[in-house]
């Protein structure tokens, strides 16, 4: 593959159309297109943007490497599709539906020396990238990751559609096992969960409770990690975050004599980090590990812990409310 890959989207919905602006505009990428097969949606694109509507097949022979922006369930065929005839992908997460195909995927792409990157984008998140140089053994994270209804990613629960965001991040910054996952969650407007709460306990003690919900009247995307050296509070939305630690001349013995103002014992640190739309950043990290300037910043296995960790609390769910696990959702009257 020459300095200069040819990167080609599969896909031009909502987020798809983010793909296919970005991709056609960054540096060092010889864009090739896209594929739509919903001619439709695929005419408005293409005069929107001015780049071509290719079939699939067309579209992969034409490109080293493809970025994948449809419907989960049809993740692992088109990936499959590209990965046996060596072209490299980027997929938006979960990498695909069940861990089997997921292996099935790590496996090919080993095999035909492929890249596999998965669009866990919250990585690149502004706050994010401001906060990981002050992790350190983080012992108890809550996230909270609520939505308006968008029937886009409702097609599987919203554990694989907005948890695994927070998913990812967590097992990036607790970096052990999970030991176990107790969860609850309730479908409301579709037939699968609309809402969810787990709580993880990893091997190493640490503990994260995560919510996340796609029928809430308000956005939120916050993160809080407690540790040892302070208190991280993120605000994904805002892309800003806070730290707090103990001072570091704190006398004790006047801490115990009387009441103090919070701020008389911490230091306040306003986390920052260089501004960037986090999906072009992702492309341009992409883009490095297809020139091998780089690794890959989520690898494939990073989508398949993150896929079994959302696939277990699925399974609790289902396990504690088997009438859940039919798929069927309450009735909702006018």
């Amino acid at each position: 593959m020459s300095a200069t890959p040819r990167i080609g989207v599969v896909g031009a919905g909502s987020l798809g159309y983010h793909h296919i602006r970005i991709l056609r505009e960054t540096p060092n990428v010889d864009f090739t297109g896209f594929s739509e097969t919903n001619a439709e949606r695929a005419a408005k694109v293409s005069e929107e943007l001015g780049t071509p509507n290719h079939s699939l097949d067309n579209l992969i022979e034409a490109s080293d490497a493809l970025t994948i922006v449809v419907p989960t369930p049809l993740h692992f065929e088109i990936a499959k599709a590209a990965l046996a005839r060596g072209k490299h992908v980027f997929i938006e997460k979960p990498i695909t539906v069940t861990l089997e195909q997921a292996d099935e995927l790590l496996h090919l792409a080993e095999r035909n020396g492929c890249i596999i990157q998965i669009g866990h984008v919250e990585r690149f998140n502004q706050a994010v990238r401001a906060a990981l140089p002050y992790i350190a053994d983080a012992r108890f994270i809550e996230s909270e990751r609520l939505a308006g209804f968008n029937p886009r990613g409702s097609d599987v629960a919203v554990v694989l559609d907005l948890m695994i965001h927070d998913i990812d991040l967590i097992l990036t910054l607790v970096s052990s096992p999970a030991a176990s996952i107790s969860a609850v969650g309730v479908p409301v407007l579709t037939p699968t969960l609309d809402i969810a709460n787990a709580r993880i306990t990893f091997e190493s003690g640490a503990v994260a409770n995560i919510t996340s919900s796609r029928i809430s009247r308000d956005r939120v995307r916050k993160i809080r990690i407690f540790q040892k050296s302070g208190y991280i509070s993120l605000d994904l939305a805002a892309g800003r975050g806070d730290y707090f630690r103990l001072k570091s001349d704190l006398n004790l013995e006047e801490l115990t004599a009387a009441p103090l103002n919070m701020l008389q014992i911490v230091d306040h640190v306003s986390l920052t980090a260089p501004e960037g739309e986090p999906l072009r950043l992702e492309f341009e990290s992409f883009v490095e590990a297809l020139a091998g300037r780089a690794p890959v910043t989520v690898t494939g296995q990073d989508g398949r812990r993150a896929l079994d960790i959302a696939l277990r609390i699925v399974k609790e769910i289902e396990r504690t409310a088997p009438s859940i696990a039919s798929g069927s959702a309450p009735h909702i009257s006018a």
